[in-house]
């Protein structure tokens, strides 16, 4: 599942100015509604440097696929080999190459290359950034791991031996006072998407500080790559507001601020000012968080239980973690049941009785001493959960045992607390078809494997996870699918349609469009046959038709104000065919544009 690296809190005149709703995030994500294009492969682009200067700015260099004529314009002729070569012809030599390096160095735990990969990935996005994304989009079930989870919580953990070229921009607590300057330092004048973190949750890492910013990076290229957002209009940021972490206030090689975190007022005033700024250079902007991937997941396995998705609100589920990632994704759900029932204050208060929730102090009810505020409306009451054998505190097994859950959902972060103890129980559930979702990240905090899975409950499972695992072989001929719950399935598709929806916001609606129209995505015979997740590989494809389903919410609620050309009352007249062709024409695609140098 999507894990929550940090907690966007603005003060509440700053609120009040930009009229958005901040939720808990793992990064969050700023969306600008201004100077998207789709044309640049049919039109020249004017550049304002020649030479060599061109061959060092990744935005620009085409490498060898430069043609004479470019070449002559430019004044490149002589500083590349003679040989013309096309961008498949670069692609080809460049994975050759990418093949026979990866294998010499062996780095990364579940995957020996992983680090090798990204750093050649890496280099090749430092020199060529068309090529990069062509890359990275025709592989993009083989890099997607490799770029973002779960490689990415390995280069984060590294990012201060890493680091070779900037990529982003660095807010600081040291920079208070500077950054509405230190904003137009960036070079592009138009962007479209920032994606910010303050590194203090990582992926189930924890606190790790400067390093952080590899989220923000790894997050924007999936942006690109599957949203076809233009990666000249994309700002990864890292506000620095100090680390906990004792390691790394230690190393002398740590490229962060060697001080504890500020909290409070102190840290509230810093990201104020960085808000400030952004809205000042890059005004009309929202801010977005992505746990809606598990509630498609959800609605999948109802679908995979022979159901319709309209039944999910009768679904019992158990979750296992009350942490900020956890509730966030039990709140969500509870939205989704109250949205299918009749979307009114009855159905979202009826929606709490279909959760039960256990954290690491067993489970939760009105009982509790000093009861987190967030986990307090899905508190059991004491006497509802005595008629069931229950008690405040019960433990995990014990819970499962009870009541019997059609789902399992792991949010805790705590690798292995599905034990055969936990699994064995689950076997005892009324549903045809229990569902187990182990979404910690990184692979060593999943709940459990789907080895351990399918062979203690049984080969009827559901069973989905937030790293990647491989499908089990469950023999005869069948396979038992290992469905990777990746936030990529949605994040992408809910900002491209915000941003052409031009709605200042994404409402609860708009999220849960999203999460409907991905378990919609599979076919009937696929989900019966436990598969609730799409393939990676068709990941422009869904995000396209994601995109499509945030802009019609966005109508519907009369939230979209429209985007350039298309103003609101014009996309009030598409029909939904229309709004898909209108998602597909907007998307980026990487090509090599034509360049023309005028001076400034």
């Amino acid at each position: 599942m999507p894990n929550f690296s940090f907690q966007l809190r603005l003060s509440s005149s700053l609120i009040k100015r930009i009229k958005h709703q901040i939720t808990p995030s793992s990064s969050t994500t700023v969306i600008g509604r201004r100077s998207f294009t789709t044309t640049e492969g049919s039109r020249p682009t004017i550049v304002h440097k020649r030479s060599i200067d061109i061959l060092h700015d990744p935005w620009f260099n085409k490498g060898t696929a430069f043609s004479m004529t470019e070449r002559d314009r430019l004044d490149l002729r002589g500083l590349l080999p003679p040989n013309v070569m096309s961008s498949p012809q670069q692609i080809e030599r460049f994975m050759v190459d990418l093949k026979r390096l990866e294998v010499q160095a062996r780095d990364g735990p579940a995957d020996p290359y992983a680090l090798a990969k990204w750093r050649i990935l890496n280099r090749l996005h430092d020199r060529n950034e068309t090529m990069y994304y062509k890359v990275l989009i025709d592989n993009i079930e083989e890099y997607a791991p490799i770029v973002y989870t779960p490689t990415v919580g390995l280069v984060c953990q590294n990012y201060s031996g890493l680091f070779r070229r900037p990529r982003g921009m660095y807010f600081s607590a040291e920079d208070r006072g500077e950054m509405m300057s230190m904003v137009y330092n960036w070079p592009a004048d138009e962007v479209d998407m920032i994606v910010v973190t303050d590194g203090s949750r990582i992926l189930g890492l924890g606190d790790l500080g400067v390093q952080g910013i590899g989220i923000s990076i790894g997050k924007l290229d999936l942006y690109v790559a599957a949203a076809g957002i233009n990666p000249k209009r994309v700002l990864p940021v890292m506000i620095d507001v100090g680390t906990n972490n004792e390691k790394l206030l230690k190393d002398p090689m740590y490229l962060g601020l060697q001080e504890h975190r500020l909290d409070g007022e102190e840290y509230i005033t810093v990201i104020d000012e960085f808000m400030e700024a952004v809205f000042t250079r890059w005004p009309h902007v929202i801010v977005q968080g992505t746990a809606g991937v598990a509630i498609a997941g959800l609605l999948g396995a109802v679908r995979a239980q022979g159901k319709s998705m309209i039944d999910f609100p009768k679904q019992k589920i158990v979750v296992a973690g009350a942490g900020s990632a956890g509730i966030g994704v039990v709140n969500a759900a509870r939205k989704t049941m109250a949205r299918i029932s009749g979307n009114n204050e009855s159905a979202l208060e009826s929606a709490k009785s279909q959760f039960w929730v256990v954290d690491a102090n067993g489970l939760i009810t009105e009982d509790r001493a000093n009861i987190d505020p967030e986990a307090l409306p899905f508190a059991r009451k004491a006497k509802e959960v005595g008629h069931q054998g229950l008690s405040e505190g019960a433990s995990l097994v014990e819970v499962v045992r009870q009541i019997k859950p059609d789902v399992l959902l792991g949010l805790s972060a705590v690798g292995g607390l599905f034990s055969k103890e936990v699994l064995e129980a689950l076997k005892g559930s009324t549903s045809t078809r229990p569902a187990i979702f182990a979404m910690s990240n990184p692979t060593r905090n999943a709940e459990c494997t789907p080895e351990e899975a399918f062979s203690i409950v049984g080969d009827h499972i559901v069973f989905a996870s937030g790293s990647p695992f491989k499908d089990v072989d469950l023999g005869n001929g069948r396979t038992g699918h290992c469905n990777q719950g990746n936030n990529m399935y949605l994040f992408p598709g809910i900002g491209l349609g915000t941003l052409l929806s031009g709605s200042r916001i994404i409402s609860d609606g708009m999220l849960q469009a999203a999460a409907e129209c991905l378990a919609a995505y599979m076919t009937e015979d696929e989900v019966l046959n436990g598969a609730i997740y799409p393939s990676i590989s068709s990941i422009r494809d869904i995000t396209k038709e994601v995109a499509a389903a945030v802009v019609t919410e966005a109508i519907k609620e009369d939230l979209a104000e429209g985007y350039r050309d298309m103003d609101a009352r014009e996309l009030q007249k598409l029909t939904q065919k229309e709004i898909v062709t209108y998602v597909k024409n907007n998307m980026w695609n990487p090509s090599y544009p034509t360049l023309v140098y005028r001076k400034d």
